[in-house]
């Protein structure tokens, strides 16, 4: 089953062409023509369509929250810059007339006047594709004023960042396109539903969940309830990379097969090389816990994903086997929280440069043994109890984004770390 990926068989899945070939457009028609604002959204509320963004909150709920203002705001995030993280990027690159379609309908949903799409902006293709699918949607009366002669008015906007990690928190993002420092507000007051965009009233959704709005619309919430199961509803994108056989980007009905399909099974990541063996995998970005080979038959869903200690995230599924080595793995990402860090927080500017260094004293073959309860002490000091979902000593959760790979691979790994200690090299060079 295919929802947001169902033209992307086609190699000018871009074009405005096959865009209305195969039904473009037509649930603007339909959501602006027959349909009110309210209806829209509870057929949204209906479908119980979770964020695709990372935090997984129900997009129905959120719109829900807004306040009454004169002004409401509706800005799509699509800065995709977790690493290993690339679904959001093969949507805005090979179905941009679907985003703004779907961004269309939210604004329609919410009674915003104004959206903007605020993408990474390193994502160079996607950028000129976005903005010519924005030129067509004028051009054919998809935007603008009085769209399809409903009396409902909207205009598009296209945002680049400026490759800065923390812009993919949704007050920093809000921060950016006001000309700041991309800071993150602190919550409350500033929930971007009450107190967002230039203080009025706003609606934060992800590429995917805004890309989803034109199938809920055409076949109706309870159809989209129907695949899935419990609170994971409808079809997710998981972008697999690492040592598979078969990295890409999966569309998958959610809950009806587990990390051991996706990674092994034919139509997904076609196992491992030969002779090699899984270690680890990281189920929803890096900034989620780990997972082992006991973990492999999960299903993907959000809750069980939850339960089991970690959390589906931004989609993104990365392989680790027994070629890799986890104490560079666990630093690599640990640096790159460390830099991409506001530096607003204490505990995540200082923490996470000393957890980096501290890592790289390892890696590079002078670490101590004493610096394995150090890395821990730290981590509980970034996030006590390192636990998930994590306790909040920062504004944001890039902070606690941190501990979960050192945590995991010291208490899982330990030995591969001793080894770098005690004979200055890493095994697996």
């Amino acid at each position: 089953m295919r929802i947001v990926g169902a033209r992307l068989e086609h190699a000018d899945s871009h074009t405005l062409e096959r865009f209305l070939a195969t039904g473009g457009n037509n649930a603007l028609r339909k959501a602006l023509l027959e349909m009110t604002p309210e209806a829209v959204a509870a057929e949204v509320l209906t479908a119980n369509l979770l964020g695709r963004g990372g935090a997984g909150f129900e997009a129905g709920r959120k719109w829900g929250m807004l306040r009454k203002a004169k002004r409401r705001y509706l800005v799509v995030n699509g800065d995709e810059s977790e690493p290993a993280t690339f679904k959001d990027h093969l949507l805005v690159e090979r179905d941009p007339h679907q985003l703004v379609e779907g961004a269309t309908i939210a604004a329609y949903a919410i009674g915003a006047s104004l959206a903007v799409i605020y993408l990474r902006g390193e994502f160079a293709l996607g950028l000129e594709r976005v903005q010519e699918a924005i030129n067509d949607a004028y051009r054919i009366g998809a935007l603008g004023r009085d769209i399809f002669g409903s009396g409902f008015s909207v205009d598009i906007v296209l945002q680049p960042g400026a490759g800065a990690y923390i812009c993919g928190e949704e007050t920093a993002l809000l921060e950016s396109l006001e000309g700041n420092r991309g800071f993150p507000r602190i919550k409350p007051p500033y929930f971007p539903a009450v107190i967002g965009l230039y203080g009025d009233p706003t609606i934060v959704n992800n590429v995917e969940t805004v890309s989803n709005l034109p199938w809920i619309v055409e076949n109706g919430g309870e159809a989209f309830k129907s695949l899935g199961s419990g609170r994971s509803t409808g079809t997710r994108l998981f972008a697999l990379s690492g040592q598979v056989n078969r990295p890409g980007v999966y569309e998958v009905e959610m809950t009806k097969i587990t990390f051991r399909d996706l990674i092994f099974g034919e139509e997904f990541g076609q196992g491992l090389a030969p002779s090699r063996s899984l270690t680890a995998f990281i189920p929803g970005g890096a900034s989620s816990p780990w997972f082992f080979p006991e973990h492999l038959d999960l299903p993907l869903g959000q809750d069980e994903v939850a339960k089991a200690g970690s959390m589906l995230g931004s989609g993104s599924v990365i392989v680790m086997d027994d070629s890799s080595c986890p104490v560079r793995s666990a630093w690599r990402i640990a640096r790159f929280f460390a830099r991409e860090s506001c530096g607003q927080c204490t505990p995540c500017r200082e923490g996470g440069t000393w957890i980096d260094r501290i890592m790289e004293r390892i890696e590079r073959g002078n670490g101590r043994e004493e610096d394995l309860d150090l890395l821990l002490d730290l981590c509980d000091n970034i996030s006590p109890g390192v636990v998930w979902p994590p306790a909040q000593t920062t504004i944001c959760v890039l902070g606690p984004s941190i501990p979960p790979a050192i945590s995991a691979a010291i208490s899982r790994f330990r030995d591969d770390f001793l080894l770098h200690i005690k004979e200055g090299r890493c095994p697996h060079a």
